[in-house]
């Protein structure tokens, strides 16, 4: 046989927030002076969360859970409203809509290409090859072909072809 207070709080699961009302009823029962053990078995909440709830009401004054730690929104405020509006507005554009309006503006989402940093050996055999053409003229350099020359910093190396011909 149920009773009223199980109806309030089913069984909660590893990762569930309790709502409001929930919380409230904890910090109701504790005003009762109720213990945190009795608490937990007439409404089958773990000890461990009405003790939470407890100790949070008592620090804070009020039962609301605060704002958690987590990813960052990519959008600001004022963003998001502006697409709800824009969404409310036209209720017929479809995500796919979007994103090809989106990709003919110009906006592809495409992960950017990782680049792999410099390694011990091909910084020596790197510091080698500049030692090597230290001396070079310009018209030695005017003979390379550079194939990549958008990294030259942070540890990238310039991709390069060298003549085989001594100069």
């Amino acid at each position: 046989m149920q009773t009223a207070s199980t109806d309030i709080c089913e069984r909660m699961g590893r990762s569930q927030e309790l709502n409001a009302f929930k919380r409230g009823t904890v910090i109701g029962c504790h005003l009762c002076n109720k213990s945190i053990r009795e608490i937990s078995l007439l409404l089958n909440i773990p000890r461990s969360t009405v003790s939470g709830i407890i100790t949070k009401w008592k620090q804070l004054g009020k039962a609301a859970t605060q704002p958690q730690s987590g990813r960052p929104h990519n959008l600001t405020e004022q963003s998001q409203c502006m697409l709800k509006c824009i969404v409310c507005r036209s209720r017929q554009l479809s995500a796919k809509t979007i994103a090809k309006e989106l990709h003919g503006s110009g906006f592809h989402g495409r992960a950017a290409v990782s680049k792999t940093y410099i390694t011990k050996c091909n910084a020596k055999h790197w510091m080698q090859w500049c030692t090597e053409c230290h001396y070079w003229t310009l018209e030695q350099w005017r003979c390379v072909l550079w194939s990549d020359e958008s990294h030259f910093s942070k540890g990238y190396l310039p991709h390069c072809i060298v003549p085989s011909v001594k100069f």
